[in-house]
C-alpha cells in the first residue's frame, strides 16, 4: 500500500528509527491491513483510512486479546505503532484525528528492570582483565593471522563491548553505531547518537580509555594499516562492522559461564545495571536520565523501584527493630 510505503520511508529516512523498529512497525501494519482484509477483502488505501476509527481499533484490540490470545504488551505496542501512522495520516491531512487516541489499552503488568549486580560486575572485570595487558597485545601483533591470534583479538573486543555497554550504559545500536571519531580522548567523553538521532556526550574513566586506545591499536593490526575516524570503532575478526546478533552473542557468551549473573543476558540488562548502580550510589535522576538518553524522566524514574527494593532489604537486614521483630 503506498500510504504505508510512504509512512515507512517516513519513519526510517525523516525520524532515522533503528532498523529493528521499522521491521515492527512494518509487521503491525501489515498484521492490521490483514485484520481488515479478512472482514472487507482487498485493501486499499481509501479503505485502510475508513478503518482507522475507533470502534474498528477497538475490534482490532478485541481480537488480539480474546481470539490471538496476544499478550498485554503486545496488544500496546501495536497500538502505539496505529497511533503513529494515523498521526502521520494527520500530518498529511489524510486524516482529521487520531481514533487511536480515543481507545483504552489493556493494563499491563508492572515489571522491574532486570540488572546485575555490582561485585558481579566486578568479578567479571577482574576475571577478563589479563585480555588487556599490553603484554597481550604484543602476542597478538605477533601472531594476528593465526588461530591463536584470533582468539586473542575476540577476547580483547568481547571485553570491549562488555565495557562499553556497562560503562556508558549503551543501547546495543548505539554501541554498534560507534565510530572512531567518537571517542574524545582530549576530552574523554564518548559522543553518542541515539534514538531520534538526538546525540549526547558521556564522560568515560581512564581504565576504559586506555582500554579503548588499546583496543585501537590491535584493529589496525587486523586490517594491515591506519583506520580512519569514520569507520565504526568496533570491528569482527573478519574486519567487518558489528551486527546485532553478533553483540548478543558475545554478552551470552561473557556473562554465562558465571553463576553470578543469573536471569537474562542480554545488552539492555547492562545498561539496566548501570542505571540502578547510578541511582544507588546517590546519583541524580536527571544527570542518569542525561547519561543513557531517555526523553522523559519518567522514562528513568523505574529504576527507582530497584532502589526502593534494595532499601527494604537493607531495613529488614540491619534495623534493630526490624531484627528483633518487636512491635
Amino acid at each position: 500500500m503506498d500510504l504505508i510505503d510512504r509512512y515507512i520511508s517516513y519513519v526510517r529516512d525523516v525520524r532515522r528509527y533503528s532498523e529493528r523498529t521499522v521491521a515492527i512497525y512494518q509487521d503491525v501494519l501489515k498484521s492490521y491491513v490483514s485484520y481488515v482484509s479478512q472482514k472487507e477483502g482487498v485493501v486499499n488505501d481509501t479503505e485502510l483510512i475508513e478503518s482507522l476509527n475507533r470502534s474498528e481499533i477497538r475490534q482490532y484490540e478485541v481480537c488480539m486479546l480474546d481470539e490471538k490470545k496476544c499478550k498485554a504488551s503486545t496488544v500496546s505496542q501495536h497500538l502505539s505503532v496505529l497511533s503513529g501512522f494515523c498521526n502521520y495520516l494527520v500530518k498529511i491531512d489524510s486524516l482529521r484525528t487520531n481514533p487511536v487516541r480515543l481507545v483504552s489499552r489493556p493494563k499491563l503488568d508492572k515489571r522491574l528492570p532486570e540488572f546485575f549486580r555490582q561485585d558481579a560486575m566486578d568479578g567479571y572485570f577482574a576475571r577478563t582483565k589479563e585480555f588487556i595487558r599490553d603484554e597481550d597485545l604484543a602476542a597478538f601483533i605477533n601472531e594476528s593471522d593465526t588461530k591463536s591470534g584470533k582468539i586473542l583479538y575476540e577476547q580483547r573486543l568481547s571485553r570491549l563491548i562488555i565495557s562499553l555497554l556497562y560503562n556508558l550504559g549503551l543501547r546495543r545500536s548505539e554501541l554498534i553505531g560507534l565510530r572512531i571519531r567518537d571517542v574524545d580522548f582530549s576530552r574523554k567523553v564518548v559522543n553518542v547518537i541515539g534514538k531520534g538521532n538526538k546525540s549526547r556526550s558521556i564522560p568515560i574513566i581512564d581504565s576504559l580509555t586506555d582500554e579503548i586506545s588499546l583496543y585501537l591499536r590491535a584493529a589496525e593490526t587486523l586490517v594491515e594499516g591506519e583506520r580512519s575516524a569514520s569507520e565504526a570503532l568496533l570491528i569482527t575478526y573478519a574486519g567487518h562492522k558489528l551486527y546485532p546478533v553478533y553483540v548478543d552473542r558475545v554478552v551470552k557468551k561473557e556473562l554465562g559461564d558465571s553463576t553470578a549473573f543469573a536471569g537474562r543476558k542480554s545488552p539492555h540488562v547492562l545498561r539496566h545495571s548501570v542505571a540502578t548502580g547510578l541511582l544507588n550510589e546517590g546519583a541524580e535522576l536527571n544527570s542518569i536520565k542525561e547519561m543513557l538518553g531517555h526523553s522523559s524522566l519518567a522514562a528513568t524514574q523505574v529504576y527507582t523501584h530497584n532502589s526502593i527494593a534494595k532499601l527494604q532489604k537493607v531495613y529488614k537486614d540491619a534495623h534493630p527493630r526490624a531484627k528483633s521483630k518487636k512491635d
